[in-house]
């Protein structure tokens, strides 16, 4: 049954379409190939054109130099994949929804914005990092917002039943991955009774991130259940640039009083139900208070979005009045992702932010540790500087091949002075930065081109809030945990199969 299940399962009746139509174009490619003589001078032409285009285009020269390669080896195949692959941009509809929802959602924005001059009093040297988050997202820094961590998924999730079940007027919930088992059966049983009870509850899932765990039809089976669920950019069998871009955010929202933010999706690994790579850790943030604003807006514009482009009038959804809480630094939920929702890598440029003012230490948790050279210049250029820099990444992964491209990327960033940590328990998943004691970040955002260049993201960027001596408790826990891999060396053919396909990893 199971060989049969996999066999003609959705993943694979899916994957065989789109291999057959790869194959269907490459056969047109290698057609016409036979008459390249005579297309010769055509194609030079051509060629020459798409490569001025590479050049011009606005992405990372990393992303360029793939296509680049690939149209000067090939030029007519180069062309075709090009002109297939190459654009990572919604469609012309789904740009006029978020036009039309991001306008309507600024106003709600700028009602929080400080004064200028008292901003800066209260976030000193950091006010840039502020002030760019907010000119690109337009998402702005919270005061009156408490702010609990949670260094492993279990802890997560005990909360998060316990605030669910809380809910009186709605749940929001948006997730890369569900997957049924212990952890999402339980959390669907309590949504059920609080359809029942009348709150609103909205379900915003990813449709490729849980292509293996649900069926086609799963956001029907939740609606007939009173959820208003959606599924984010519906995986189709075909051949399209499309389906780099996804919605990888974690986030619940309850009443609007209280939200979570992290790396944990809603599985049982994620809970250590099962343990496919060891033991898995990752880790979550609670905000209560007006900072919770942040993740109803972000929330939001990406439902809004896929439900068809209707608007919600926000003010229904954010409470008239938090409660005063003790003065406890600032909260700048944000989103990445691509245009023109977002115009900037911004999940980057706000790492490139920390570790560029770094004056102590900057600490760091990732799944995948591949970097283009912007990133790997700063932590280089900041271990040079004697600021300490720690990665830490999984030592059992959960995907073979990256987790080589992963350690391929040690050897320059130890030369430098920084320090590589694996968790030799099992899997981190956990995406985080801490600086100085003073800023953090956590989130969804992963240290590799497809969080930084393709998916929508998110995370909460910390400023002095007392979770951060939290945040600091468990790296030190974590470091002892680790194996140092000062002494580690790759072996001889995997750095040349690693280096030939670090070139190529932009595109994958």
């Amino acid at each position: 049954m199971g060989t049969w299940k996999h066999l003609f399962g959705r993943v694979a009746l899916v994957g065989l379409a789109i291999v057959v139509q790869l194959f269907f174009v490459l056969s047109i490619v290698i057609f016409l190939d036979e008459y390249y003589k005579m297309m010769e001078m055509t194609m030079a032409v051509l060629s020459f054109i798409v490569l001025i285009s590479v050049v011009n285009r606005d992405m990372t020269t990393e992303a360029k130099i793939p296509w680049i390669i690939l149209i000067l080896s090939a030029p007519l195949t180069g062309t075709v994949l090009y002109t297939l692959f190459s654009e990572n941009h919604l469609s012309r509809e789904e740009k006029n929804r978020y036009r039309r929802i991001i306008h309507k959602s600024r106003p709600y924005f700028h009602q929080e914005i400080l004064p200028e001059e008292a901003f800066r009093d209260l976030t000193g040297k950091y006010a840039g990092q502020c002030t760019y988050i907010h000119r690109a997202t337009g998402q702005v820094a919270y005061q009156n917002t408490d702010v609990t961590y949670y260094p492993v998924g279990e802890a997560f999730y005990q909360d998060l039943l316990g605030e669910l079940e809380k809910a009186q007027k709605y749940i929001f919930m948006e997730y890369f991955i569900i997957k049924p088992g212990r952890m999402w059966n339980s959390i669907l049983a309590i949504l059920e009774r609080k359809v029942q009870a009348g709150v609103e509850v909205r379900v915003l899932y990813d449709d490729l991130g849980s292509v293996a765990y649900l069926p086609a039809d799963y956001d029907e089976f939740l609606r007939k259940k009173g959820i208003q669920c959606v599924k984010f950019n519906p995986f189709k069998p075909v051949i399209s640039e499309a389906h780099n871009n996804r919605d990888h955010r974690k986030i619940t929202i309850v009443d609007g009083k209280v939200g979570f933010v992290g790396g944990a999706n809603l599985a049982d690994e994620y809970i250590n139900v099962t343990h496919p790579y060891g033991h898995w850790k990752d880790t979550t943030l609670k905000l209560e208070g007006k900072g919770v604003k942040g993740l109803i807006l972000l929330f939001l514009q990406n439902f809004n979005v896929q439900r068809g482009g209707e608007v919600d009038d926000f003010t229904r959804y954010i409470p008239e009045d938090y409660p005063e809480r003790p003065a406890n630094g600032l909260v700048l939920p944000f989103g990445d992702g691509p245009r023109p929702a977002y115009n900037d890598y911004i999940a980057e440029n706000v790492y490139l932010n920390i570790i560029n003012q770094a004056e102590r230490y900057v600490w760091i948790t990732t799944p995948y540790l591949i970097l283009d050279n912007r990133l790997q210049n700063a932590l280089c250029n900041a271990a040079q500087r004697r600021v300490d820099v720690r990665i830490v990444t999984p030592h059992i992964p959960d995907k073979k091949f990256v987790f080589a491209i992963t350690r391929s990327n040690y050897k320059k960033l130890q030369q430098n002075g920084v320090k590589i940590y694996e968790y030799l328990p099992g899997f981190i998943h956990a995406k985080q930065f801490l600086c100085d004691d003073e800023v953090g970040v956590v989130g969804s955002i992963n240290l590799d081109y497809r969080s930084l260049m393709h998916h929508f993201e998110c995370g909460a960027w910390l400023y002095r809030v007392n979770c951060l001596k939290d945040i600091k408790t468990d790296f030190e826990d974590l470091f002892r945990t680790c194996e140092n891999m000062e002494d580690y060396q790759q072996k001889g053919l995997m750095v040349v199969l690693c280096r030939l396909t670090n070139v190529f990893v932009p595109l994958l």
